[in-house]
């Protein structure tokens, strides 16, 4: 996994997208606390069309809709990605 920050993306985005086409993940930092990673669009249309996944979130957006929420800090969700 590589991360790199927006400005190095955007003087290399054809370098990063020929990586991301031979499997390599890409994160892109912005600032201290937003980080975006890049995936081909077949993996994600892919990952929106499962039932499972599609159930998930709308089950969520329904809890969101009702004030069930859950606030977790950009440190935290950091944490979790291991970054």
């Amino acid at each position: 996994m590589l991360v790199i920050s927006s400005r190095e993306f955007r003087e290399n985005q054809k370098k990063y997208f020929d990586l991301i086409d031979q499997k390599e993940q890409i994160i892109v930092q912005r600032g201290k606390n937003k980080s975006y990673a890049l995936v081909p669009i077949e993996e994600t249309v892919k990952y929106f069309s499962e039932p499972e996944i599609m159930e998930r979130l709308e089950r969520s957006i329904e809890e969101a809709k009702q004030g069930d929420l859950v606030t977790v800090s950009p440190e935290k969700i950091a944490q979790l990605l291991g970054l």
